[in-house]
């Protein structure tokens, strides 16, 4: 039955060895033409459900196991729908939400997304958060973070969020907490510091000059060639407004951490992709020597489990004491998800793992390690997606 499988799929041989190598069955990409596309409808849209339905000619089902979600057919378009140009609706896999639900987020938690592009997530963890505590957002990128800004203005969601292009492996700026705000804002005034206005999309002068200078300069896009964090947007509630730079930059050593870090933290990690089905198919499209170069080649996936270790690792650090972090990547390789939860385990003694309570009425199975997660078309009738949760310690 596998031989039969594996024949009728569009996949190199050199691809099904390396599913093979990794204990992972080919079948599950027989299933992604089936796979149902899943939306997001943002919360107190819930009126205009039946309009959407007859714009996209389809009944939206709901997700039983994931509140405001729905699936659809995999070959229904929603990009040129008014729903979800006037951001309404967006396109999220259910088990990414399921990893943001994961997090346990409360009213006016201090939220961090360690690897933000392109979004999705983000918007999910704003949406919950509503008008209390802020959320900030990572990425190395600088395109793909602009990606998640125009995100959060199409939803308007960025009031209580900022975006920084950083080294999510070293990144090490706290949340600004609003108790902060008034008392800075006093103390900049009368130093005569440049505080942060209100955000607005035209830069000031000197920004664009610096801006331009280092597109001179040939820099990477990539911030492990670059000194500081760049704050890309703040919103008005982010905590930035009315503080100096020095503040919002203000650096911590690792005991202030355990007080003042974020409540919850999400490491969604660079990964092979692998388990994400329609990021596969487009290797159809992109040319199989893609996949070769980005998902198969053994130095690429060395470099990804090494990312991967010190972006869970930075992420902990990050975290405060009772704080919640989740860790996952739609790969379904051992070597980038289990493997890397027991090595992050055996060097970090305040991390423990936790049960996801929510995963009870989840359509997964748990992997190798108790107490973590897995999502696959097959099982779950999503893409693939690893999920470990955990806590840290006070020790």
């Amino acid at each position: 039955m596998a031989e039969q499988v594996e024949a009728t799929l569009p996949l190199p041989d050199a691809f099904l060895d390396f599913l093979r190598q990794n204990g992972l069955d080919p079948s599950i990409y027989a299933a992604s033409h089936s796979t149902p596309r899943y939306i997001r409808l943002k919360p107190g849209c819930e009126t205009h459900l039946v309009e959407i339905e007859a714009e996209i000619k389809c009944k939206l089902k709901e997700v039983s196991w994931l509140p405001n979600f729905y699936y659809l057919s995999p070959d229904v378009g929603i990009a040129s729908t008014k729903a979800y140009q006037e951001g309404k609706i967006y396109g999220i896999d259910a088990a990414s939400g399921a990893a943001v639900v994961a997090l346990d987020i409360s009213p006016g938690d201090h939220v961090l997304d360690l690897c933000a592009a392109p979004g999705a997530k983000l918007c999910m963890i704003l949406d919950i958060l509503g008008c209390s505590g802020t959320v900030t957002g990572v990425d190395v990128s600088r395109h793909r973070l602009a990606a998640c800004r125009t995100m959060l203005q199409k939803y308007t969601l960025g009031d209580h969020c900022r975006l920084f292009v950083a080294d999510g492996t070293t990144f090490s700026l706290i949340p600004v907490r609003v108790c902060l705000n008034s008392k800075s804002y006093i103390a900049a005034a009368e130093e005569q510091l440049e505080v942060y206005k209100e955000w607005t999309s035209r830069r000031p002068w000197k920004e664009r000059k610096q801006a331009a200078k280092t597109r001179e300069n040939g820099a990477s896009q990539f911030f492990s060639q670059i000194q500081d964090p760049e704050l890309m947007f703040y919103g008005r509630h982010s905590g930035v407004v009315g503080l100096s730079k020095c503040e919002v930059f203000q650096s911590v050593n690792n005991h202030e951490l355990l007080q003042f870090g974020y409540d919850k933290v999400l490491v969604d990690a660079e990964c092979t992709h692998d388990g994400s089905i329609r990021h596969v198919q487009k290797f159809e499209q992109w040319g199989w020597a893609t996949l070769q170069r980005r998902v198969l080649d053994a130095e690429r996936t060395d470099f990804l489990t090494i990312l991967q270790l010190k972006l869970l690792t930075n992420g902990f650090r990050l975290l405060k004491v009772g704080g919640f972090l989740v860790y996952s990547t739609c790969s379904l390789t051992l070597a980038q998800n289990e493997d890397v939860v027991e090595q992050f385990l055996s060097q970090t003694a305040s991390a423990e793992l936790l049960e996801m309570d929510a995963a009870k009425k989840w359509p997964c199975k748990s992997s190798r390690i108790p107490k973590t997660l897995r999502f696959d078309p097959l099982t779950s009738s999503t893409s693939g997606l690893f999920i470990a949760k955990f806590t840290k310690l006070a020790v």
